[in-house]
């Protein structure tokens, strides 16, 4: 079986100048794996999957790194805009986590994969509206490129499966790198095996 490429911030070549482009193209990379996943069948859904799990659990944890303490810090209000964001991801998570011990063949799976799909989208229509317009407003050209270069930093060190309870930067920066490598590992052993 071939390794799976779960997309990161800058695998489309897009110039990453812009913090609010970068998550708002893997808001769509998102949409699309769900649709992948819904569309395909047997070995190609696990796939899918796996490949949409990888980029939820990196997704979030960059935002939880670098954008939301940069919400807390800049934008008036920040503190609940995050704090309702972080409830959001950790449900999502949660779930997340829940479906990715089931076998994407389970009769149960889609009507699960399906629910989580209406909660991501609410989710990401809230960042859209409540963190990534205020941050337009609260940085400036250079802010923005510097807080996507946070971001892609973030995620080449995230970890690449849910970790429900894990949703602040703090955590993430205690947790995450042994996660990530725990992830990282189990990955390797999947795709050895053959399970991924």
């Amino acid at each position: 079986m071939t390794e799976l490429q779960t997309p990161q911030a800058g695998d489309d070549a897009a110039p990453d100048t812009d913090v609010v482009a970068l998550l708002m193209r893997q808001h769509g990379d998102i949409r699309n794996l769900f649709d992948e996943v819904e569309a395909a069948e047997g070995d190609a859904r696990q796939e899918a999957f796996r490949r949409l799990v990888r980029l939820l659990a990196v997704h979030e944890t960059a935002e939880e790194e670098v954008v939301h303490p940069f919400v807390r810090r800049n934008v008036t209000g920040g503190e609940q805009v995050v704090d309702d964001r972080l409830a959001e991801e950790r449900s999502a998570k949660e779930t997340l986590s829940a479906l990715d011990d089931m076998d994407t063949n389970d009769p149960k799976f889609m009507a699960h994969l399906l629910a989580l799909r209406a909660d991501v989208q609410e989710h990401a229509r809230a960042e859209e509206r409540y963190e990534f317009t205020h941050l337009r407003r609260s940085a400036d050209a250079a802010g923005l490129a510097l807080l996507a270069k946070g971001v892609k930093a973030a995620e080449a060190m995230a970890p690449t499966r849910p970790h429900p309870g894990v949703e602040s930067a703090a955590a993430n920066m205690a947790l995450g790198p042994v996660a990530a490598l725990m992830d990282r590992t189990r990955d390797a052993v999947r795709r050895a095996t053959g399970r991924d």
